[in-house]
């Protein structure tokens, strides 16, 4: 079912395609078949290596024996969570419509969601984690989660990946008026994992969400988090963490879709890669649409290169329709240690390798200091150490 006809590509005489304007063209179905076979060149995929999605972008999958299961402890007073049968909820495909061909697959297959609901007004001090934990990268599987944030409610919500998969999942974030959510996803996975997600929040009227993505396991990860906005003062700040290994590809991109007036997007993306083929790819997108007047919005992604052999590639956009705004920009840097951070420190005495830590320390530490769960963030600051000590940085 194609619910954007109009963003279709369109001819031009001799059957020649014309792209969308912006994206908020871009065509949007639960369809499979709405989407053309995936080549590699197309703009949004020609970073990623299609060789290494198992077919999960071209329909010649084979179902895996078994997959992920959701684990999570007894939940707070104020929220439930339940598997539900999409067909049956009308929740399901609320927010996320597919906007490529891969997440309409993964809606497609997985034909039960999960879904984490916090009722109105309900204050919920300790985290709601659901982790997902795959048992197998043999076969692929599908998921679904949709998080469903009553009005004036107060929540944070850990989505945590581990073990071993082949998956593509969507993920549905509702934020009712006047809520304040932290969404936090950890992407921890065995080494032979791969993972393709869209995850959509609507965000509604002053409503606040801060996003926390964090990647370091995995053969391959692409994320694409889309937010758009529901009613005027609504906001959210999109932190990530990513550090790719020897052969890893991680890949982030975002699109803050402005479509209401008076609102505010904040995105702040840190990677660090070392080893042989080690890959990140950032892109952020920016849409300001001509009714979004009093928008203000600001996007940056650093990355810091630790070895010879790794790459990152880092694209910031912003489509702006009117001039009627706050603020709007954005900024990107890739490079190596700071020398000047370096011989600072080891004028006073610290060594080369000690100083060297201390930096990639303090350009994690800012946004691990966002996650509210002491325990995963312990965790994750560990899982940079292991990492730095391979290299002997």
């Amino acid at each position: 079912m194609t619910t954007n006809a109009l963003s279709r590509p369109h001819s031009h005489g001799a059957g020649a395609e014309v792209p969308p304007k912006t994206k908020s063209q871009l065509l949007r179905s639960f369809d499979v078949e709405d989407f053309p076979a995936l080549n590699g060149r197309e703009e949004d995929w020609r970073f990623t290596p299609l060789r290494r999605l198992r077919h999960l972008h071209d329909g010649a999958w084979t179902a895996a024996a078994a997959g992920p299961v959701h684990e999570y402890g007894e939940v707070p007073e104020g929220v439930t969570v339940t598997s539900v049968k999409k067909k049956d909820d009308a929740r399901i495909g609320s927010v996320l419509v597919p906007f490529d061909r891969v997440s309409a697959q993964a809606y497609t297959a997985a034909e039960e969601a999960l879904v984490v609901s916090v009722a109105r007004n309900a204050v919920v001090t300790e985290p709601v984690v659901v982790r997902i934990v795959g048992k197998g990268a043999e076969g692929a599987s599908f998921g679904h989660t949709f998080l469903e944030i009553g009005e004036s409610a107060e929540v944070t919500v850990v989505l945590d990946h581990t073990g071993s998969a082949t998956l593509a999942d969507n993920v549905e974030i509702a934020v009712g008026a006047n809520a304040k959510v932290t969404v936090v996803t950890v992407a921890d996975w065995a080494p032979d994992a791969v993972q393709v997600q869209h995850q959509k929040a609507r965000i509604g009227r002053d409503a606040t969400l801060t996003h926390i993505s964090v990647s370091l396991g995995g053969d391959l990860v692409r994320q694409y988090v889309s937010a758009e906005f529901a009613g005027p003062n609504a906001a959210i700040d999109a932190y990530g963490i990513y550090f790719a290994d020897g052969g890893q590809h991680l890949e982030h991109r975002q699109l803050m879709d402005h479509g209401v007036p008076d609102c505010r997007s904040n995105v702040n993306y840190r990677g660090a890669l070392q080893g042989a083929d080690a890959h990140t790819v950032w892109v952020g997108d920016v849409l300001i649409q001509d009714v979004a007047t009093g928008t203000e919005t600001y996007e940056i992604n650093r990355n810091l290169v630790l070895t010879d052999g790794a790459r990152a590639d880092s694209v910031p956009n912003l489509e702006i329709e009117t001039g009627e705004i706050v603020s709007a920009g954005h900024a990107s840097a890739t490079g190596r240690f700071d020398d000047e951070q370096l011989f600072y420190l080891q004028s006073r005495g610290i060594t080369e390798e000690v100083a060297r830590r201390l930096v990639v320390r303090g350009f994690f530490a800012e946004l691990l200091d966002k996650i509210p769960v002491e325990p995963i963030r312990t965790r994750l600051h560990d899982g940079i150490e292991e990492r730095l000590s391979k290299v002997g940085v």
